[in-house]
């Protein structure tokens, strides 16, 4: 077979030539399986393999040596690891010790070099390349990109185009960055207020909403624009983990309904996805023992997989594992059957495994030994083919660095970012009718939750808030837990003051958080609590007044600012029950939200 198919080739060129306009709906679908076929018949079945796999990759450009890249593969440089494994695709992140993303410049260049290798290795197929920018406290590339407010403040302002909007200013940001695959949005309905993991990633408790907001933003990743301009959205995480009460990055969750509970809350969002046209599913390690019994993670369960998902929800496009470095699906078995089994029950595409060689050889063997047939390796790629295909990647593999300061946080994109985001904060309760702050207050104390050693924060939330307050406005951040000393100073602080606001974060599972509010609240002082990510810290402190904003970014906390001084009206509404300490009795219920 000749070694000179060069892809882009002339046939996808063509192909494409008949959707590059922004009104074209949906790709040309037998040129798209033409092309994917024979792309198909000049891969190795080692090759074939490898499209297969996203990996993790260390450093921050594609020829920089880093020694973990040598430790997991052999090889010093992220384009090396493309390029003697021939993956289908590679996914960033900045919190993973990958240290991958430094800013808009950097990753293009990393982008373009990692493509480069793709295109220059044996299969000589481009690359998928992933992130995780879902908004709000799981957000990957920061400021002089923009940011964006949560999942949950998104379900908080229920604006279908808001989301819409947001998803395709995110989206063409990324693609302007060599990102053409964001594991976005989170379809997963966050039914249990105790859930450690997924929480304000949702955008609601009410399946209705949910899944009106994910086809919004699947709209706005997918469609707004010609593909080459496109990233492909992955609804996650599938079949729901919005009642988890475990992190299945360190424990394999069991979700405890019956299927007609699961079918009524959980998989509505999925199914609008799919309807929506959604490129790729992400699987959840959770077990969900009415549905299946057999214990396995639904990653690994073909019942999940293939009997629901492929046959009953008609899907036919790409299943992506969730990590496969969580320990919920390390659990049961070893690394090189994982991805056996992941395929044998109906998934194509395998994210992030901890160790490529031991994975790939392992669905190698499995193939050599009869127990996977080379069809249903096939079957797997020319899905992941036909995505690379509708994106525009075989056509568009390169991003340029020169636009990017036309493309990427630019004023008119943070100005409507900023403008969405100022309809998303919730006021929930203003009994001691502190609310719009109406007169100068004096001297003014900002306190409360930061964490300092988050990656990726461009600043941290007290001192963003001082900012936008203004000179009268004293930041003193106390931390995810403070000590006595530190609760001592916030409260000699607030003393001095004539107004206290205290961001809060966690506090059920923070004592010293609900200290440090308990105590602030007892100085007489005017205090105003602010939940800023999830909404439920109201059910752990009794106070006469608190908001939510869901998300504490720096855009999120200039909403608040304009909130608080009465420059907008608050106009978001709960989009989930806020409980007491007790689940079962509701403090704020779904809807609530004062405005004025």
């Amino acid at each position: 077979m000749s070694r000179r198919w060069i892809p882009p080739a002339l046939a996808a060129v063509t192909a494409l030539a008949t959707v590059t306009t922004p009104a074209a709906a949906a790709p040309d679908v037998d040129a798209m399986t033409s092309w994917a076929n024979a792309a198909l018949r000049h891969l190795s079945l080692e090759q074939r393999v490898g499209q297969l796999f996203v990996a993790t990759v260390w450093g921050k450009s594609a020829d920089e040596a880093h020694p973990e890249n040598k430790k997991r593969y052999g090889v010093d440089t992220p384009a090396q690891v493309v390029q003697r494994y021939q993956v289908g695709g590679v996914i960033y992140f900045n919190n993973a010790g990958t240290d991958n993303v430094d800013d808009p410049v950097q990753l293009t260049r990393f982008s373009n070099g990692l493509q480069r290798a793709a295109l220059t290795s044996g299969a000589r197929i481009p690359l998928l390349i992933s992130i995780d920018q879902e908004g709000g406290n799981v957000t990957r590339v920061v400021a002089p990109a923009s940011e964006f407010p949560s999942a949950m403040a998104v379900g908080a302002a229920r604006n279908p185009e808001d989301a819409k909007r947001l998803a395709a200013i995110s989206g063409h940001e990324l693609r302007a960055m060599g990102i053409n695959q964001n594991f976005a949005p989170v379809a997963d309905v966050n039914s249990n207020p105790l859930n450690p993991v997924i929480a304000a990633r949702s955008f609601s408790s009410d399946p209705g909403l949910a899944g009106q907001l994910v086809s919004a933003q699947i709209a706005g990743y997918q469609r707004a624009g010609w593909p080459g301009d496109t990233v492909s959205a992955a609804a996650k995480h599938f079949p729901g983990h919005g009642d988890a009460a475990e992190d299945s990055h360190v424990g394999l969750p069991k979700i405890d309904r019956s299927e007609e509970q699961w079918r009524k809350t959980d998989l509505p969002p999925f199914k609008a996805a799919i309807a929506a046209g959604i490129d790729s599913i992400m699987t959840a390690h959770i077990t969900v023992p009415s549905i299946d019994p057999s214990g396995e993670p639904a990653t690994l369960s073909k019942r999940f997989m293939t009997d629901i998902l492929r046959n009953e929800l008609k899907y036919d496009g790409v299943i992506v594992t969730d990590s496969l470095a969580m320990e919920g699906v390390r659990k049961k078995h070893p690394d090189a059957e994982i991805p056996v089994l992941a395929l044998e029950a109906g998934v194509d595409q395998m994210l992030m495994p901890p160790d490529l060689h031991t994975t790939i050889n392992g669905v190698l063997d499995a193939v050599r030994s009869g127990r996977i047939s080379e069809d249903r390796i096939n079957e797997s790629v020319l899905r992941i083919l036909k995505q690379k295909w509708k994106r525009g990647v075989f056509l568009k593999p390169f991003a340029d660095e020169r636009s990017l300061p036309r493309e990427v946080g630019t004023q008119q994109n943070l100005a409507e970012i900023q403008r969405i985001s100022d309809r998303t904060v919730t006021v929930l309760r203003n009994d001691a009718n502190l609310l719009p702050i109406k007169t100068a207050p004096g001297k003014v104390l900002v306190t409360g939750w930061n964490n300092p050693a988050f990656p990726g924060r461009p600043a941290e939330p007290v001192a963003a808030l001082a900012k936008e307050i203004g000179p009268n406005a004293t930041a003193l951040s106390t931390g995810a837990s403070p000590t006595t000393a530190l609760v001592d100073q916030a409260v000699a602080a607030a003393s001095g003051s004539d107004l206290v606001i205290v961001l809060t974060n966690g506090l059920r599972t923070s004592a010293a958080q609900r200290t440090l509010l308990t105590r602030l609240q007892q100085t007489g002082k005017p205090v105003i609590p602010v939940a800023v990510q999830v909404p439920y810290d109201p059910g752990f402190v009794d106070s006469p007044t608190w908001i939510t904003t869901y998300a504490w970014r720096d855009v999120s906390m200039a909403s608040l600012a304009k909130v608080l001084f009465g420059k907008v009206s608050p106009r978001g509404k709960l989009p989930v029950n806020v409980p007491t300490a007790d689940p079962a009795q509701i403090l704020f219920p779904f809807g609530t939200g004062l405005t004025w």
